[in-house]
């Protein structure tokens, strides 16, 4: 997500074909940005509630929460106002939750949603939303299940637990046998007093439902629903996720090195990024979790070989060693694991990874890219990834590429030219570009198609991106951005951290900076920081 160096640029841009509040805005958002992060080097910003978790938390709070009377007050009070929230996967789980089910849209939602989700996922993303439906009540006669939706080959671990827990409720549900002791196993081994396993509250949430009926699991089942009541959010609801603090690191830290932070800052991020790496050198979203990813594996990748090389070569080194070993025979890059499907994204997000030493890597970019050139749907887009926003991908393949040559073969130019046909199409009259065809412009999903406009040769509709982009920046001391969510978990449900917004957005106009030829005007510079007072972990229900 770096920008691109000088010479892989076109000609560079006066700063007056661009709005002359850039400066300004620039500044103000990475000084937001600059305070955010901490005297460990940490970026930390709470998930906020969801309605998938809320209605989960609330339905066993019903079934086996007497204790829990205030919180389930809180919770239904929470679902209450986003029963008219215009999703209507959201009004479902909602209006199913508070027993108000509607049996003719959860089988709409569930028809629609192999659509949102890559091919590989859509038979077991079905399966497990039918299981979240019947956990709320609805009806179980419409089975969407079969042999596909349980097999666990291949599978990372929060797959395979996830897969398990919704044969145990479907099969409840259809009144098979019960799961046999290896599932049953599998299951409570996620289970600790006062520990969300990895740091995933859904999943928690659903391995609870799957014990409620399970003799002898009473007391687990307790314990797990008080766990997960110390997330509860001020607002009454619940989280996706207990934080995803290192994936806001790696992403708010290659923002601030774009926007030309002070090193002391981004040294500080660094050395935290060095203290949370695992041992077999990935990166996970949080440091709760054990299970690494490409995303936040490249990401802190690209930002510590921007950083300095050689002061972080053995993190790069083993990062990268990481990132290798999860490579695919088709020549793309997972999400997870060796032997799980390559994905679009990821393998855009591996390319510009290795990009930063493409010398020693060529034979696989090369691969790589012809992986992610084959992927692209006719209309330029890729398949769904991790993202709510087709434009994430975009621009990501758009960098893979650019970073990696500077005379396009073939496959690869055609790709790029179909990238940049979709994105000078799609963006609005008001400059910003939505997450999908239809959908208003947003923050984000214009942060996305700047960085794809400023690797092109008129600025016109980069400058016109800017300006919407200003507009949306607060005029408050804290000078953030309001965008809605689009990163995903799990597919296809978004979940909520602001600070991302504020990160792509600072991310966007680092690029656009690059682009500008130099001078006074435009090159902002940060006030001086103060360093902020030592930070403690905040506590789990911020």
């Amino acid at each position: 997500m770096r920008p691109l160096a000088p010479e892989q640029l076109p000609t560079r841009w006066p700063a007056s074909l661009l709005p002359s509040e850039l400066p300004a805005g620039q500044i103000r958002l990475l000084t937001g940005l600059l305070n955010r992060v901490g005297a460990d080097g940490a970026v930390r910003d709470a998930c906020r509630s969801r309605v998938l978790e809320s209605a989960l938390t609330l339905a066993l709070v019903i079934r086996h929460g007497q204790p829990h009377q205030g919180a389930r007050s809180r919770i239904t009070r929470y679902l209450e106002r986003h029963r008219h929230t215009g999703n209507p996967l959201e009004a479902a789980l909602a209006d199913t939750a508070l027993g108000r089910g509607n049996a003719p849209v959860r089988h709409e939602v569930l028809a629609g949603t192999a659509a949102q989700v890559p091919e590989f996922a859509g038979v077991r993303k079905r399966a497990l939303l039918h299981a979240v439906f019947i956990i709320l009540g609805a009806d179980p006669a419409y089975d969407t299940s079969g042999p596909d939706a349980f097999a666990v080959d291949a599978l990372h671990p929060w797959a395979a637990v996830q897969v398990t827990a919704v044969k145990a409720v479907l099969g409840r549900a259809a009144g098979k046998a019960p799961l046999g002791a290896g599932d049953l196993a599998l299951l409570a081994s996620t289970q600790r007093r006062g520990i969300v396993w990895e740091g995933n509250l859904f999943i928690h949430l659903l391995v609870l439902h799957a014990l409620a009926d399970v003799p002898g699991m009473q007391a687990t089942v307790d314990e797990g629903l008080g766990t997960a009541l110390m997330y509860q959010r001020d607002d009454g609801g619940m989280p996706f996720v207990t934080d995803t603090d290192t994936w806001s690191t790696v992403t708010a830290g290659l923002a601030l090195h774009a926007a030309g932070a002070p090193r002391r800052v981004l040294h500080r991020v660094g050395r935290h990024l060095q203290d949370v790496q695992h041992k077999d050198g990935g990166w996970s979203y949080t440091d709760r979790a054990q299970l690494p990813d490409t995303d936040c594996t490249t990401v802190a990748l690209e930002f510590l070989h921007q950083l300095d090389p050689y002061a972080y070569r053995d993190p790069i080194r083993r990062g990268l060693d990481a990132l290798l070993d999860v490579r695919g025979a088709d020549g793309g890059f997972p999400t997870y694991g060796a032997g799980t499907p390559s994905e679009a994204c990821m393998t855009a997000a591996a390319v510009n990874a290795l990009s930063t030493q493409s010398r020693l890597h060529h034979g696989i970019i090369q691969s790589a890219l012809h992986f992610l050139a084959g992927s692209q749907l006719p209309d330029g887009s890729f398949p769904p990834g991790w993202s709510r926003s087709r434009l994430h991908t975009l621009f990501r393949a758009h960098l893979a590429a650019n970073h990696s040559f500077r005379t396009f073969p073939s496959p690869v130019r055609d790709m790029n030219e179909r990238i940049l046909s979709l994105v000078l199409d799609a963006q609005r009259a008001d400059g910003g570009f939505g997450q999908q065809e239809g959908s208003q412009s947003d923050a984000i999903s214009t942060s996305y198609g700047l960085i794809i406009l400023t690797g092109q040769g008129d600025p016109a509709p980069a400058a016109r991106a800017t300006h919407y982009l200003l507009a949306q920046l607060h005029h408050d001391s804290g000078g953030g951005i309001t965008s809605p969510p689009d990163m995903l978990g799990p597919r296809p449900f978004p979940y909520h951290v602001p600070v991302l917004a504020d990160a792509f957005t600072l991310l966007a106009l680092g690029h656009l900076s690059h682009r500008i030829r130099p001078c006074r005007a435009t090159v902002p510079r940060p006030p001086a920081q103060r360093l902020a007072p030592r930070r403690h972990r905040p506590s789990p229900a911020p």
